[in-house]
């Protein structure tokens, strides 16, 4: 699905969302924020951040004619102070929406801060994208094990309702996933409960790691011919991190597996490290650290499902000499993703490799919640991701 966005799109919709009309008295700290968001797409270096990306994405769709639709736990200014797609006017409560204002004719984004109240509003929100399907519908967890309360209409609705009644939907949810030291119910939105729900390419599960593969994936959910739920495990840690350059976003599309684009010589390569999500920039600073950036590739797995079997296997002949296969993930080797891949990685070994796992021990509970724990954790995972 092509996803491409010309540059003067992209300029337009940066320069509408990042000045305040006259007479809107804004918090100071978001004339700040809008300020730096204003000069995102001016830099060669990486500086988008994961707010912008998604901006980006719903500005391109709205320009193009097409209505989103949002609600979720305080999404309006996002969970961790990133999105601040809602502005008040502190003197008089007035609120407005920018993405709103890109031009005359447009689709509109209607951005709901919904009740504590998962199953009832995520269960509106999944027949809101049987309706609305030309446009885009999401629901943002407040952290993504709040999804928790919902299960039901994942089970019964979101992951078979096209086979059980061929029930369409683009239903995308962005549940926030990561380990970063907080407590067991904030750290984990069962990526593993999500897994175990796929088939017969019901429906998208992403893990990503750069804000313009987020946004190549929100605007296939609208372009593409057809309609599929995409599940996010939306990242926490990494939020304001500029990470992508404006040419991400003027590629083709959204990518499946991201190969590593820092090896020059693949010849060489020992081993292979295949993550998905966050986890691959701490992997990628312990390889520079204790300096196998030669011997060491380290593969993204951006869509977890459907697994791109042909796509994997063409990257791993590239580094034929390597015998040393990892999976490396941040959750308990019970949950995340290790009893998916790890049968389908298996499949396309050759017969001189082995495929090993780095990752916590199996576990009870998503996470500790003990901040020195979580540390020597963590440690432990990068050390066994690299051990000879």
């Amino acid at each position: 699905v092509n996803t491409e966005v010309s540059t003067t799109i992209l300029k337009e919709i940066v320069d509408k969302i990042s000045h305040i009309p006259a007479g809107f008295t804004a918090n100071p700290k978001i004339v700040d924020l809008l300020s730096k968001r204003s000069k995102m797409l001016e830099s060669d270096s990486p500086s988008i951040d994961w707010a912008m990306g998604e901006a980006l994405a719903f500005g391109s769709l709205l320009l193009a004619g097409h209505s989103i639709r949002m609600s979720g736990q305080d999404c309006g200014r996002g969970t961790f102070s990133h999105r601040h797609a809602i502005l008040k006017d502190f003197q008089t409560e007035e609120q407005i929406v920018l993405l709103n204002h890109l031009k005359e004719e447009q689709g509109h984004l209607h951005i709901f801060n919904s009740s504590l109240s998962e199953v009832a509003v995520l269960g509106f929100e999944f027949g809101y994208s049987t309706i609305l399907a030309d446009g885009l519908t999401l629901w943002e967890a407040h952290f993504g094990d709040f999804v928790n309360g919902a299960q039901v209409i994942i089970d019964q609705f979101i992951s078979s309702a096209e086979a059980k009644w061929g029930q369409h939907s683009n239903l995308t949810l962005l549940l926030p996933h990561g380990y970063e030291g907080q407590g067991p119910e904030h750290s984990s939105a069962r990526l593993e409960r999500f897994l175990q729900l796929c088939a017969e390419n019901n429906m998208f599960v992403c893990n990503f790691t750069t804000p313009a593969q987020y946004f190549h994936a929100l605007r296939r959910q609208v372009i593409a011919p057809y309609r599929k739920p995409l599940i996010v495990m939306s990242p926490k840690e990494i939020l304001r991190k500029p990470i992508s350059v404006l040419s991400d976003f003027m590629t083709s599309g959204f990518k499946e597996i991201l190969d590593d684009t820092s090896i020059k010589q693949p010849e060489l390569i020992q081993r292979i490290i295949f993550c998905s999500g966050k986890i691959y920039y701490d992997l990628v600073a312990e390889r520079s650290r204790i300096g196998a950036d030669s011997s060491v590739a380290i593969i993204r797995i951006e869509q977890i499902y459907p697994f791109h079997h042909q796509m994997i296997q063409a990257i791993m002949s590239s580094y034929h000499a390597a015998t040393s296969i990892v999976w490396a993930q941040e959750e308990p080797k019970n949950q995340g993703a290790w009893f998916f891949v790890a049968p389908r990685l298996i499949e396309l070994l050759s017969i001189n490799q082995r495929l090993s796992y780095a990752g916590r021990e199996e576990g009870a509970s998503p996470a500790t919640g003990f901040a020195k724990k979580h540390e020597y954790q963590k440690q432990q995972i990068l050390k066994t991701a690299f051990a000879k």
